[in-house]
């Protein structure tokens, strides 16, 4: 037994040394690392996400970018539209104001795109479609665009409507711009220095067809200039001047013609000031200025369109047919926290509210707070006397004055709750609805990405 116990003894000990002679001259294994070179290689192969409202992907290099974007405006109007004198009923209703949805982003460092489809009223809009080349990196943020843009005019109409004031914007702005996007190219420039400044101009052709069908001809040349002298960040002063040149062309070789009409105040409201389709061809010039002191700001523009009328009505009368519109407005506002407007010089617009402590129970943010007023007139044809001595239907020719004051709530930097109180009087000697007082009330939810 025991002599047994020493072979077992003696064969565990050989099997032993056996293991260490092999173990010992086996390599020993070493941990993997990999260079800074190597993960630096690694970095450059990985996307880069930013959350921008919605996520924004960009390549590490910033050869190639992505981001969908869109925003949703839903409105609730409660409108007096003074019945006994327009005839035209008061108004309770809810409306998708704006629905929007589209992508941007870059190509090859220096191509921008940009398409945007607007689904409210149950329709589907094409608003901005378009590509950009934007490789003059040392030339003032220098961009040449190709596609449907926005027209350079007016510091409102300029200032996108996820960041306006007011739920509409103002009188004059609807009525002379009737069609606030076209085809065409365009330059833009700026910059966003002390001394800021910006710079668009644009040549136009026809809008993306509404019913698809594709007037003959109608053109647009537009111009924008702004300067800051003051862009800090407590105080801004804004100017700038705008000119625009349009030809309605034809359609179905009859001579095409624009109107000028604006709506009360409330997007849902009736317009109770138009001159009927009578211009051919306008020119249209505009001021605009601005002051910003941390949270304090007032804003104004004023501006003039001269339509060139037919020849068929100038062939009626001896006098000039060739009539002035114009109008103007001026707000004030003021944030209730420590906030204030966003001014984007190289653009010449405001861009977005972002509240310095947003919406939070947990930690007492209650967002951004902000009160205005405005008052606000057009003129369409107030003194239409030889329009209508030439045949032209003018029965809601004038003008109208009004004034709104608005409550704004910004939760966070991409949701605001909008409330208007809105008031307008409609006169004009050839008006059939002179004398008419319009009141109302207005909200508005927003989100945006």
């Amino acid at each position: 037994m025991i002599g047994g116990l020493k072979k077992v003894g003696l064969t565990l000990f050989a099997s032993a040394s056996a293991f260490a002679i092999l173990a010992s001259a086996a390599p020993v294994a070493k941990a993997q690392y990999i260079t800074r070179a190597e993960f630096e290689e690694y970095k450059k192969s990985q996307p880069v996400v930013k959350w921008k409202g919605a996520p924004q992907i960009s390549s590490a290099d910033g050869k190639f970018s992505f981001k969908v974007r869109g925003r949703l405006q839903v409105d609730y109007d409660s409108i007096d539209q003074d019945e006994p004198i327009t005839g035209d009923p008061d108004i309770n209703d809810w409306e998708a104001r704006r629905a929007r949805l589209g992508v941007e982003g870059k190509i090859w460092y220096d191509w921008k795109y940009k398409f945007e489809i607007d689904f409210a009223g149950n329709d589907t809009d094409i608003k901005d479609a378009y590509i950009a080349y934007a490789g003059f990196s040392d030339w003032n943020n220098l961009e040449i665009l190709f596609g449907q843009f926005k027209i350079a005019n007016s510091l409102e109409g300029m200032t996108s409507s996820r960041f306006i004031t007011f739920m509409e914007r103002a009188f004059f702005i609807e009525a002379f711009e009737a069609e606030p996007r076209a085809l065409g190219v365009g330059i833009h420039a700026g910059s966003d220095d002390d001394f800021g400044w910006s710079f668009q101009s644009s040549y136009n052709g026809p809008n993306i067809g509404d019913d698809g069908v594709w007037d003959d001809g109608p053109s647009i040349w537009a111009v924008r200039g702004t300067v800051a002298p003051v862009n800090t960040d407590e105080a801004v002063v804004h100017l700038g001047a705008s000119y625009r040149s349009r030809n309605n062309g034809t359609e179905e070789g009859v001579t095409a013609l624009y109107d000028y009409q604006s709506r009360a105040g409330l997007h849902l409201s009736d317009r109770f000031v138009e001159a009927d389709a009578i211009g051919e061809s306008d020119q249209y010039w505009g001021l605009e200025g601005a002051a910003v002191w941390r949270r304090f700001s007032v804003q104004g523009e004023y501006a003039e369109l001269t339509p060139d009328v037919p020849q068929y009505y100038k062939s009626m009368s001896t006098r000039s047919l060739n009539p002035d519109y114009n109008g103007w407005y001026v707000f004030g506002s003021m944030f209730l926290t420590d906030d204030m407007r966003n001014y984007e010089a190289d653009k010449g617009e405001f861009g977005r509210v972002k509240p310095n402590n947003p919406f939070d129970l947990k930690n007492g943010g209650w967002g951004a707070w902000e009160i205005a007023g405005r008052w606000d007139s057009v003129d369409i044809g107030s003194d239409a006397s030889a329009l209508l001595a030439a045949g032209a239907d003018c029965v809601e020719c004038g003008e109208q004055e009004g004034w709104t004051i608005a409550l704004n709530w910004y939760p966070t930097a991409y949701t605001r709750l909008m409330f208007n109180v809105i008031g307008t009087d409609v006169g004009g000697e050839f008006n059939d609805n002179d004398g008419a007082d319009i009141s109302g009330f207005g909200m508005r939810g927003q989100i945006d990405w």
